[in-house]
């Protein structure tokens, strides 16, 4: 076993507001790969905390009329209950508003303070008389400078795209009381970043701690400048640590937010009788974060820049994922596609959204989008179609006999799911969760077609075939295992539900390389339910409902934390653009929208599938795509694409191709059809 131990953190919730399934994707994405670690023997720690402090919080907690700690505690027992609803488990879950975490950022500032890394200047900033606090930029909201757009908040435009400091709106409003603000000067602390600019260039772009797409953004967009110094104080009255050596000045919360790591890290230590330095201070350590791609700037270059001065190790990956996007649109509540985490567990199993979520995640910061019909057809095709399937076709006729005494002869079917073991290990390892549930649904669609041809409810009403029942019954369970072993990441509650059934308990990776055999079975007990639509509705209408709560704050102008388009040019190096056309050689090219209504295998070609493509009505196409390494049938079964319709008919091999379906990627596994919203229909024109 390898002796890395590895620290994994996920961003801290901020303690203003519940946990959405948007939340999720990143809470997930970190909770199947600290699983998977786990199952493979390493020793893995998964520590988050709840974010507490700020404006934000001080506000809610007068307006409820409640001391601050309350409300903190409240929302913290509400993401601790929801994290627990979905599976996701932390070794430890803690709070910024902590001993241990305010011990821990006097320490580092006295750091950065010796370091000379502090500077200290006026800002003058809008302030509410009403209120009696200064205002965050999205506490004001007023006309845009640039575009005279009304109802903008104070950091940038939504209609034009402009930034700006909220001074420039043009007759600012509070959000908190409906007051204007009026403009005062006040005392603040910065980071001068800029000294660590060399450090920061070396660090970001060594090729070991960063996508590369993020690397480029990063040296794209900020090294190339001198590096802007960091807002880190907030003037009274403001909920947090007030500063030692500042009276009246409290850190920033995206000062002592991060420190939580170490803060919750601290606390697991001293519940186990571990050493923080063995864990924050040891080349023995992998930390590893994971995020969302709008706080990559503050991961990827103040964190960094504060753990080297302080003296604390800096994480070996920084692992940046993108936004969850519903029906191809940005969450909302007014539609109900904002579903909030314990409202989804009032409809639906949380498995279901573990494997989704799965099945879209790579490890690229691409967004992915939760659409309800492809959610739907996954999860019934896929965990009940075809993995829950082979449990409740075959388990109930051996309840009385259980398994063969020795492991039938299964035509080396067990023997290739074993050796596919590390191929889906990698896969995992490197996050990309996509292709590792594609690889481990190829084992699932190999162990259907054997229950499929081997046909045990007809072996189980002839009583000369009882035996050969048993040994199919046999066969078929320990491959429902082996599934379950690599599923086990993904979905935790299965692989307790396997184990029991069979009596042996899932606990390592290797339990996928041998089968179970001469053990007596448990009585069969329903495994997952198929989802149905009006579930899925019912959730939705009443996400309708859910009072909005209060605006979380946001980080300072400072602190750029905009949604990065973080997009390398990899891709048209690789693939250099094509000669400039005009209009008329464009609309030449006939794109139309179909639907796949049949796909099939092409058995002597390595790259190709058969498509049946329906263009509306009794009109279909046959079109034969070299996309078989990157998707099942299934997953091709009734989606809709686009295809370039009036491509001259090419004879093949394999038969008659009548159009070519559009498609991105290098090829092999990387192959991604292109989407269409909801809404289209086939047949429409791609204009």
């Amino acid at each position: 076993m390898n002796d890395r131990k590895l620290l994994v953190t996920a961003a801290l919730p901020y303690a203003n507001g519940h946990i959405h399934i948007g939340h999720l994707v990143e809470y997930i994405q970190t909770d199947i790969w600290v699983r998977f670690q786990k199952l493979r023997g390493k020793k893995c720690v998964f520590v988050c905390a709840d974010d507490t402090h700020g404006t934000a919080i001080m506000i809610r907690a007068r307006q409820e009329g409640r001391p601050e700690t309350e409300l903190i505690a409240d929302m913290q027992a509400a993401h601790e209950r929801d994290f627990k609803g979905f599976d996701v488990s932390f070794d430890h879950y803690g709070s910024t508003n902590s001993s241990e975490n305010r011990e821990l950022c006097n320490g580092i500032w006295a750091e950065l303070r010796t370091a000379g890394l502090i500077a200290e200047r006026d800002v003058e900033q809008l302030f509410d008389p009403v209120a009696g606090t200064f205002l965050a930029d999205r506490f004001v909201k007023g006309t845009c400078p640039n575009c005279k757009s009304p109802d903008q908040y104070g950091d940038n435009c939504s209609k034009c795209g402009a930034t700006y400091s909220p001074s420039e709106l043009i007759d600012p409003v509070s959000t908190l009381s409906g007051a204007k603000p009026v403009t005062k000067s006040a005392s603040h602390l910065f980071v001068e970043l800029e000294q660590l600019h060399e450090f920061l260039d070396t660090w970001t772009q060594s090729g070991k701690h960063l996508q590369p797409e993020v690397a480029n953004y990063l040296k794209g967009h900020f090294l190339c400048d001198p590096l802007r110094d960091w807002d880190v104080s907030r003037p009274s009255p403001y909920f947090g640590f007030e500063i030692p050596d500042s009276v009246g000045n409290f850190w920033y919360v995206w000062f002592d937010a991060p420190i939580g790591y170490i803060a919750s890290t601290w606390q697991w230590c001293k519940a186990n009788g571990e050493k923080l330095e063995d864990w924050w201070k040891s080349s023995s350590t992998e930390i590893h974060h994971f995020i969302g791609k709008d706080i990559a700037y503050f991961h990827t270059l103040f964190w960094p820049g504060v753990l080297k001065t302080a003296g604390y190790s800096l994480p070996e990956f920084v692992h940046i994922h993108g936004f969850l996007t519903v029906e191809g649109e940005k969450m909302s509540k007014s539609t109900g596609t904002q579903v909030q985490a314990h409202t989804y567990l009032k409809h639906l199993d949380p498995s279901f959204l573990r494997y989704f979520y799965a099945s879209k995640l790579g490890a690229k910061l691409d967004d992915i989008d939760l659409n309800f019909t492809e959610f739907v057809n996954k999860v019934n095709s896929d965990l009940v179609g075809k993995v829950a399937n082979l449990a409740s076709r075959t388990a109930r006729f051996i309840e009385a006999t259980g398994l063969s005494v020795e492991y039938p002869h299964d035509g080396g079917l067990f023997a290739a799911g074993a050796a596919a073991g590390e191929r889906i290990a990698q896969a995992y390892d490197q996050l990309d969760y996509s292709r590792a549930t594609r690889l481990i649904m190829e084992l699932a669609d190999q162990a259907n077609a054997y229950v499929e041809n081997s046909a045990p409810w007809a072996l189980k009403k002839d009583p000369t075939q009882q035996v050969r029942l048993q040994e199919v019954c046999t066969i078929v369970l320990n491959l429902f295992r082996q599934i379950c072993v690599y599923l086990t990441p993904v979905l935790p509650k299965l692989s307790v539900q396997c184990g029991q059934l069979l009596q042996a308990p899932i606990t390592h990776w290797d339990d996928s390389q041998t089968p179970v055999v001469n053990q007596a079975i448990s009585k069969f007990e329903h495994l997952l339910q198929r989802i149905a639509p009006e579930k899925i509705q019912a959730m939705i209408e009443e996400s309708k409902e859910v009072v909005p709560s209060p605006a979380a704050e946001v980080p300072s102008a400072a602190a750029p934390t905009s949604e990065l388009p973080i997009d390398s040019g990899d891709a048209l190096i690789q693939e250099p653009m094509a000669p400039t056309c005009t209009i008329d050689d464009f609309t030449k090219v006939d794109l139309r929208v179909a639907r796949i209504i049949k796909a099939e295998e092409v058995p002597e070609a390595k790259k190709l599938v058969k498509l049946t493509v329906s263009l509306g009505g009794d009109n279909t196409r046959t079109v034969f795509a070299g996309i078989k390494a990157a998707y099942t049938l299934e997953q091709l079964q009734g989606r809709l694409v686009v295809i370039v319709a009036n491509l001259q008919p090419r004879q093949m091999k394999f038969g008659l191709s009548e159009g070519m379906v559009t498609a991105a990627g290098p090829g092999g596994t990387e192959v991604f059809l292109l989407g269409v919203d909801s809404g289209a229909v086939p047949g429409q024109r791609v204009h």
